[in-house]
């Protein structure tokens, strides 16, 4: 049994509050595990399970982790787990998938470190998660999904997304090996209008600039910057060889401005209060 892990971020976001629910399973050194870890604006929590836990149709999107439920129409979550009380259900409208795999051609690369998936760019949330007592509340509400297969995270990244009114955009810049040959990978993807505006390194994509939480991309006539102004991290579990030995961390909802433009005219220039962000790059 290899080294491995792969998992599903879920995120909802309203007006005032964020939840983001990932789950994942693990393998490492011959054993097997899986987790949910939940991560808001008050912060974060988990729950382990012991090997076989994860399952995952073949056809189709459902998962399945003890008596949690993960499907392409919503989330079941039922977790009473060392002091942990998690409880709800949350409903998807219709997802917005991307045209084709985000990774393109790097899709068929064999060997590499990280492989991502983009599930839904944006789409309607309804329903309540109660965390420990807290209630989280979505209405009319937006969602956004993706997934992460591989053996580890990249040593160096930073991921971003951010749901707003007409669309959703989500950018990653990362340290990307293939043997001994290291480049500086991007994918990104600005949902906008119906349109889908993507960014990413087998379409011509290179970086200006990676410094200080501000990161700035140019593709021909694109350029895409997306600058991290406020942050509000919390600590999450993330793999090594497959296993979830690696600290990382997200601000679920904190302050970033994003501007995309093509041949000089704007096409989107926002800033938010409820941006996602991980930025795993020196300061």
């Amino acid at each position: 049994m290899r080294d491995e892990f792969g998992g599903y971020y879920f995120k909802a976001q309203s007006d005032t509050q964020t939840v983001a629910v990932i789950v994942a399973y693990h393998r490492s050194k011959g054993s097997e595990s899986a987790s949910v870890q939940i991560i808001s604006d008050d912060g974060v929590w988990s729950a382990v399970y012991p090997e076989g836990g994860y399952h995952k149709t073949k056809k189709g999107f459902r998962i399945r982790l003890d008596k949690n439920i993960f499907t392409e129409k919503g989330m079941h979550l039922d977790i009473h787990h060392d002091g942990l009380k998690v409880t709800g259900k949350l409903r998807f409208g219709a997802l917005t998938p991307i045209k084709y795999d985000i990774m393109g051609p790097f899709a068929a690369v064999p060997f590499m470190e990280c492989r991502h998936t983009v599930v839904s760019m944006t789409h309607r949330v309804d329903g309540c998660i109660c965390i420990n007592g807290e209630r989280y509340t979505f209405k009319n509400a937006l969602g956004y999904i993706e997934g992460d297969r591989g053996y580890s995270f990249p040593s160096v990244y930073a991921w971003t997304q951010c749901l707003f009114d007409g669309g959703s955009l989500m950018l990653s810049v990362a340290d990307i090996p293939i043997g001994p040959v290291h480049f500086t990978g991007i994918i990104g993807v600005v949902y906008l209008d119906g349109k889908e505006h993507r960014i990413a390194t087998y379409l011509g994509a290179k970086p200006v600039s990676i410094k200080g939480g501000r990161l700035v991309v140019k593709q021909g006539k694109y350029e895409l910057t997306a600058q991290l102004i406020e942050k509000h991290p919390h600590p999450l579990a993330a793999p090594v060889a497959g296993e979830m030995s690696r600290t990382i961390h997200e601000s679920a909802s904190c302050k970033a401005s994003y501007k995309l433009t093509k041949g000089g005219k704007t096409l989107l220039d926002i800033t938010s209060d409820r941006a996602t962000f991980e930025y795993e790059y020196p300061l």
